[in-house]
């Protein structure tokens, strides 16, 4: 049986969704998935303007390239596109929203279609140090609610993909914001985004 999932990242020029996407398929990899793909979407190629990722990761060879329009799976970056993209637009029914925010799925007006995992990967990217000319860097922290909500990689695995980015203190620092920003999300199970969070992760 092939074990197949498509994702849809929205972030800003800059934020780093497209890096994420790429460690992300990279750890899928490492965790078994022999078909990885992920192709960026450009609104406007200009640094702050919105983009999307569409990744697939399969078991089996990937034969499709277009755009994703059913996920199982979307991310958002930045919980201010909420206004401005509608990021649930064909999001599977029990399907998964990741987003990166300080705030309750029912403070952002959503409701109990889907999990969602809620994470600060900004403070946990701040905290372990992943701060460029005053720019906090993102595109690993966004990567924990990956482990805390989901069984799709596991933390060695993204850890691997890490390791084939960046070396020294750079890969001990984003290996942190992943640890950070895991270890901070909150995870309401579908039906219940009204409700306190079901669990936190742990690593």
């Amino acid at each position: 049986m092939n074990v197949s999932y498509e994702i849809i990242w929205h972030g800003r020029g800059g934020q780093g969704a497209v890096t994420a996407a790429k460690i992300l398929t990279e750890a899928a990899f490492y965790e078994g998935f022999k078909g990885v793909s992920a192709k960026p979407a450009y609104f406007s190629e200009r640094r702050g303007a919105p983009v999307a990722v569409h990744t697939r990761v399969s078991q089996a060879p990937i034969r499709s390239y277009s755009n994703v329009t059913h996920p199982d799976i979307a991310v958002v970056l930045d919980d201010k596109l909420l206004d401005m993209v509608n990021v649930t637009s064909g999001l599977k029914e029990g399907g998964l929203l990741i987003i990166n925010s300080t705030k309750t799925p029912q403070d952002l007006g959503l409701d109990g279609r889907f999990t969602i995992a809620v994470t600060d990967a900004f403070r946990s990217s701040e905290a372990a140090g992943l701060i460029v000319q005053g720019n906090v860097l993102i595109s690993s922290s966004i990567l924990g609610p990956f482990i805390a909500a989901s069984n799709l990689i596991s933390l060695k695995s993204l850890e691997q993909a890490l390791k084939n980015k960046f070396t020294g203190i750079s890969l001990q620092r984003n290996i942190m914001a992943v640890r950070l920003a895991c270890q901070d999300t909150s995870v309401y199970p579908a039906e219940s985004t009204g409700m306190q969070e079901a669990s936190r992760a742990t690593v």
